[in-house]
């Protein structure tokens, strides 16, 4: 059950409407620690949770600030208050304002200050850009669902990867999966300037040395013969 908290959310009621200026979003699920480059920063955790959340489906109840900070804290054994103001921030000024994230409509209120009762408590859901990102974070398992709902939405040219991409996902799961985490997290680093239109040639401007040794290997078996690629498969069966 989602317990909300009328005075919290009418602080931040007053705050959305008190707020001039917003700094620059920046999405942060693939930063890590300068020390640590392996591990997440706890804000890049905190957006993928939130973004995991929103992609579930789960009731509108479980979607609102409260409802995201309340989920997120029972999986880490803590109290929900305490980072509630991390995941208002996150929403706030860098999911919405980038469009990863939408009101998806509100909950009335029947208690609380009045004017938080007429306006209700808003929910939220991904868009086409939240589900992109969510098909980079959220593992192979729930890739085939991920992207079964973002081509559902694009337009002819990104239909264009949909074939191939879902037949990669069948045979090649990891190299598919990995292809989706280059895209965005090169679009986290500037390096590309809009995640959509979804279009993989961007990244021909994006030096990246494991993309380039998978498309040379790819590439180089197509070339091989009938035996060869046999003998090649036999090769890379024994070194991985």
């Amino acid at each position: 059950m989602i317990y909300c908290d009328s005075n919290i959310e009418y602080e931040n009621y007053d705050r959305d409407e008190q707020m001039k200026s917003k700094p620059k979003a920046k999405l942060a699920v693939f930063d890590t620690f300068k020390t640590k480059n392996q591990d997440l920063t706890g804000e890049a955790k905190r957006q993928r949770s939130i973004i995991t959340i929103l992609g579930n489906n789960v009731n509108p109840a479980e979607r609102t600030r409260t409802g995201i900070s309340q989920k997120i804290a029972e999986k880490q054994e803590i109290s929900w208050k305490n980072i509630y103001s991390g995941i208002f921030r996150d929403l706030d000024e860098i999911l919405l304002p980038m469009e990863i994230a939408e009101e998806a409509g509100r909950l009335p209120l029947k208690r609380g200050p009045k004017a938080l009762q007429e306006k209700g408590i808003p929910y939220y859901q991904l868009t086409k850009k939240g589900v992109l990102i969510g098909s980079a974070i959220n593992g192979i398992e729930n890739m085939p669902a991920q992207l079964k709902i973002f081509f559902a939405e694009s337009n002819p040219k990104e239909k264009e990867f949909e074939k191939i991409l879902t037949k990669f996902m069948t045979t090649s799961p990891t190299f598919t999966y990995s292809i989706f985490q280059k895209y965005v997290k090169a679009f986290c680093e500037d390096k590309i300037k809009e995640l959509l239109p979804f279009d993989l040639s961007k990244l021909q401007d994006i030096s990246d040395k494991n993309l380039i040794i998978q498309k040379e290997v790819i590439l180089a078996f197509g070339k091989l013969s009938v035996q060869e690629k046999k003998e090649a498969t036999a090769f890379l069966e024994k070194i991985a």
